[in-house]
């Protein structure tokens, strides 16, 4: 059975969708297991059981990443993409961007899009705080994983 960082992507995606916590592919001697959210170690664990083979985890779980910055300031955090798209920081051409640098955040609250296969998904803050770098240009394409905004808890 072979399965490459995408398709496992894909498969996380479809996990984070459907709101399925764990799924296990098995193909002969072969096993794949995902787990998502509390069942998964911080920073996520995905293994690819096969005699002799290894898949290295992902960068992030499904869910949208918030990863310690400096190991000296636990409230500095960056929030990450969770898609493979193009980073928007605002609902439209004309409108204003959902943040700013400096702009307080809630959670819940909308950061910005990221476009994914003509699918506009809002990312939204997982903590409180304020806003210290947009790391990314507007209209730009992004990675899953790649840091998009800066923040400092409250």
């Amino acid at each position: 059975m072979d399965i490459d960082l995408k398709q496992l992507r894909e498969i996380m995606r479809a996990l984070k969708q459907f709101d399925i916590r764990e799924i296990v592919v098995e193909k002969g001697d072969e096993k794949i297991k995902l787990v998502r959210d509390g069942g998964m170690p911080q920073g996520g664990q995905v293994s690819y059981v096969a005699p002799g083979y290894t898949i290295a985890p992902p960068p992030a779980s499904p869910e949208v990443a918030v990863a310690a910055v400096v190991a000296d300031d636990p409230n500095v955090l960056y929030v990450t993409s969770p898609f493979v798209g193009t980073f928007y920081r605002s609902p439209g051409p004309d409108s204003s961007s959902f943040v700013e640098i400096g702009s307080t955040i809630r959670p819940g609250q909308v950061l910005c899009i990221v476009e994914a296969m003509k699918l506009m998904n809002e990312i939204e803050a997982e903590v409180a705080g304020t806003i210290l770098d947009a790391l990314v240009e507007n209209g730009k394409p992004v990675e899953y994983g790649d840091k998009l905004f800066r923040i400092r808890k409250s």
